[in-house]
């Protein structure tokens, strides 16, 4: 994951323009919010990224907690969210020295596939740790084996339409051919997995796990679970 990591610290173009920047993480913080089960509750989203909207999401619950791995990323959002008294930065570093049984929702969103197998049963395990008996872990973005790059550029494509940055996002994925990103991709690839595989992972965590009916965000090929705690 560690590559990935500097990827996202860096300056990278991902994002096709500011405009799918923002409706990319708006479109992410209005499906978390659906997830938050009280307006007291204290929600934990895992390699959180930018996090651009970050604040509509604490808007709904009592306590948000940014957990982000890369450096100047996490700056930056100790930076943004500095005045926002329901909002911890963190880096995943400090989640071992949060209470166990503390955590109402925990995220772990498009992350997944920057893992390795035993970096993502790691992080498993201390969503269980963390989660409270009625909690729930929500496993996002997952991609299938059988799902390559065309449908990844046809969601980005239905999103541009949708929210009008289209012009964008053509000459955007024209650079990204020849982006460090796809060099990335294409050294280091990207973790994919089954239906079962993530349902098989996640039991063996410790939890009692079931596909979501939609993905969280806007890839409609992509997978998100919901897990809870066994007792």
């Amino acid at each position: 994951m560690d590559e990935w990591i500097d990827y996202y610290d860096s300056t990278h173009t991902i994002y096709v323009s500011k405009r799918h920047r923002d409706v990319h993480f708006a479109e992410i913080a209005r499906d978390i919010c659906g997830y938050i089960p009280s307006p007291d509750a204290v929600v934990l989203d895992f390699s959180c990224g930018e996090a651009i909207s970050a604040a509509e999401v604490a808007r709904a619950c009592g306590k948000l907690i940014l957990a982000e791995p890369a450096p100047g990323v996490r700056g930056r959002l100790t930076a943004r969210f500095a005045s926002a008294p329901k909002i911890e930065v963190r880096s995943l570093d400090d989640l071992p020295t949060l209470a166990a049984d503390s955590i109402d929702l925990a995220v772990i969103n498009s992350v997944a596939q920057y893992m390795a197998p035993t970096e993502l049963d790691d992080a498993l395990g201390q969503m269980r740790r963390l989660l409270k008996s009625n909690g729930r872990l929500v496993l996002g973005d997952i991609l299938q084996p059988h799902v390559g790059m065309p449908r990844d550029v046809a969601a980005l494509l239905l999103m541009a339409g949708r929210h009008g940055f289209m012009k964008d996002a053509l000459w955007g994925l024209a650079r990204t051919a020849l982006s460090d990103y796809r060099e990335l991709r294409t050294k280091i690839g990207l973790q994919r997995y089954a239906e079962a595989e993530i349902l098989t992972k996640l039991r063996a965590a410790g939890f009692t796990p079931a596909r979501a009916s939609r993905n969280i965000g806007h890839n409609p090929w992509r997978m998100t679970f919901v897990a809870t705690p066994n007792k």
